[in-house]
């Protein structure tokens, strides 16, 4: 992010009411709790077994470079509908355009120290959706990389090197999980 790219994340009380706005990066550096949301995108594969499609972050990225994380993730920002700010980072992460119908979740709050000294404290809405078949358009600003993983294999790789996912991973899959079909009728 360049010094005249300057973004806003609407701090939040812990009930999720706006209490203003602050600059992004100042927000995670003094760690105050802000909105934000986290989107999965997931298949069932032709056995009815789940696959999610998880993006690595770009190395660039000011907090959690490289790492395995969800689909989206993001802030909206002022005003804007979490659908609507979903929608917006799907296209601008991935080149994701094409209209999807979100299943918003739960919401929870967790807190995570991070590298370079900053904190991630979010009241972060959880949002899954079902999809067949997309194709992606990678923002090398954004994501390095993308793929589909089964549910057994990211619980694995959770189990054995935890050190390779975003800090707030583990409770989204979690609550992602607990909010799609496991499987297909046969």
């Amino acid at each position: 992010m360049t010094p005249t790219q300057r973004h806003h994340v609407v701090l939040v009380s812990p009930e999720g009411e706006p209490k203003g706005t602050a600059e992004k990066l100042e927000a995670h550096q003094q760690g105050w709790l802000h909105s934000a949301f986290s989107l999965m995108l997931y298949r069932l594969n032709q056995d009815g077994e789940r696959e999610f499609l998880l993006q690595r972050r770009a190395d660039s990225k000011y907090h959690s470079g490289g790492l395995w994380t969800n689909t989206c993730c993001s802030h909206p920002k002022k005003d804007e509908p979490v659908a609507a700010a979903a929608k917006r980072r799907l296209y601008e992460e991935l080149g994701i355009a094409r209209p999807l119908d979100f299943a918003m979740g739960p919401v929870f709050i967790y807190r995570a120290e991070l590298d370079n000294g900053l904190v991630e404290h979010e009241w972060d809405q959880v949002i899954a959706c079902e999809v067949n078949h997309v194709e992606t358009i990678l923002n090398p600003d954004e994501v390095s990389d993308c793929r589909w993983w089964s549910e057994q294999d990211i619980q694995a790789a959770l189990a054995d090197s935890p050190e390779q996912f975003t800090a707030w991973f583990s409770q989204v899959f979690a609550h992602i999980c607990a909010m799609t079909p496991a499987h297909a009728m046969a």
